[in-house]
């Protein structure tokens, strides 16, 4: 009924008018389809019914829409993951190794007209180049060595990769795992090489402990052997000087003795002789005492054998009595005695400081006396 009342000329203006406000969408979508935002970090490469255009910089762009195609390259550096895998090594060592490979887009055109997908190209490469560089070396090497697998993966990566317009900045081996046998063996020879290096320096231990105590025995002995001979040498110099002022002493005691009884007359002899016998008298022990009657007998008797009671006068008794006193020799003066003894004493600390270093001290100071 409502489109009967319209008559051809209103079916007519409405159609025209939906018809424009649906070119004016599609105007609208066509446009927006236009529009390209390009971050700062990347760059993108215009190709319009298969023709390259060229790149487009970071910002706001528009581009003919539905025939033109922008591909966008992030320039930013990128990790990527090895995955791990076996490989066999040089000395026939099953081993699983993975890595890390850094690399940043330097050619847009060449890492997206060159390779299909530079991704995953260069992981597959990584792999094979890793499974080639680990087969010929050793687990030890491999193991200790990971700077140089590190160096030797990346120049060919980069070299490789070079053409793809991508730069390998960086590679490292995350981890480098032995298969359960090859790693119980190596827990054993680390073990064993262990116990070894004990062996070896428990050994060195021992003889440099022997070596030590041998020397201070030798070392103890010879001290002790010069302390023996410096006493017994300072011994016999006290014995000789003492027997040397005893001597002296007695002479010089006859000489007196013999000075003063020379004046003496009979009397005072019997005086002498009569107090002797007090002397000898004062104790308890039991005393023969023969009296003056039978000494005079014995000097009759004497004197019938042709023996005198008086001595001879030599000749030259004065000379005698003046006799020189270098023969007796001189006394040692006090400040001789001290200083004598002082050296003995300082011989004897001496010793004993030797003896108590220990015998380390001992053959060092020996070693520096060589040397």
């Amino acid at each position: 009924m409502v489109i009967e009342s319209f008559g051809p000329g209103a079916l007519e203006t409405l159609f025209s008018q939906l018809l424009a406000f649906f070119f004016v969408i599609v105007i609208v979508i066509l446009i927006g389809r236009g529009v390209v935002i390009i971050q700062p970090y990347e760059q993108a490469l215009q190709i319009r019914l298969g023709k390259y255009i060229g790149r487009m910089n970071p910002g706001f762009r528009w581009v003919v829409p539905i025939i033109t195609e922008v591909i966008k390259l992030d320039l930013r550096t990128t990790v990527m993951d090895v995955p791990s895998q076996e490989v066999i090594t040089k000395d026939n060592s099953p081993t699983n190794v993975d890595a890390i490979v850094y690399i940043r887009v330097i050619d847009p055109e060449k890492a997206y007209f060159e390779v299909a997908n530079y991704r995953m190209a260069t992981v597959a490469l990584a792999q094979t180049s890793l499974r080639g560089i680990i087969g010929d070396m050793e687990l030890d090497e491999i193991l200790y060595n990971r700077d140089v697998i590190n160096n030797r993966l990346r120049d060919i990566l980069d070299r490789e990769t070079d053409q793809w317009g991508v730069k390998v900045e960086r590679v490292e081996i995350k981890e480098v795992d032995p298969v359960g046998a090859v790693k119980q063996a190596m827990t054993e020879q680390t073990a064993s090489e262990r116990e070894r290096r004990a062996a070896i320096l428990r050994a060195d231990g021992e003889k440099r402990a022997a070596i030590l105590k041998a020397e201070g025995m030798r070392q103890s002995i010879i001290l002790e052997a010069e302390g023996d001979r410096q006493s017994k040498i300072l011994r016999a110099e006290g014995e000789r000087q003492s027997r040397i002022l005893q001597a002296q002493g007695d002479a010089q005691g006859l000489r007196i003795l013999a000075l003063g009884a020379r004046p003496l007359d009979k009397r005072a002899i019997t005086v002498l002789s009569l107090d002797a016998l007090k002397q000898m008298a004062d104790g308890q022990a039991t005393k023969i005492i023969f009296p003056f009657e039978l000494s005079s007998l014995i000097k009759q008797s004497a004197r019938y054998i042709g023996a005198t009671d008086e001595l001879e006068v030599e000749e030259g008794i004065e000379e005698m009595m003046g006799l020189d006193d270098s023969i007796l020799g001189e006394i040692p003066a006090p400040e001789e005695v001290t200083r004598v003894r002082e050296a003995v004493r300082d011989i004897e600390s001496d010793i004993r400081d030797e003896l108590a270093k220990p015998a380390d001290k001992v053959i060092g100071e020996e070693e520096e006396k060589e040397l």
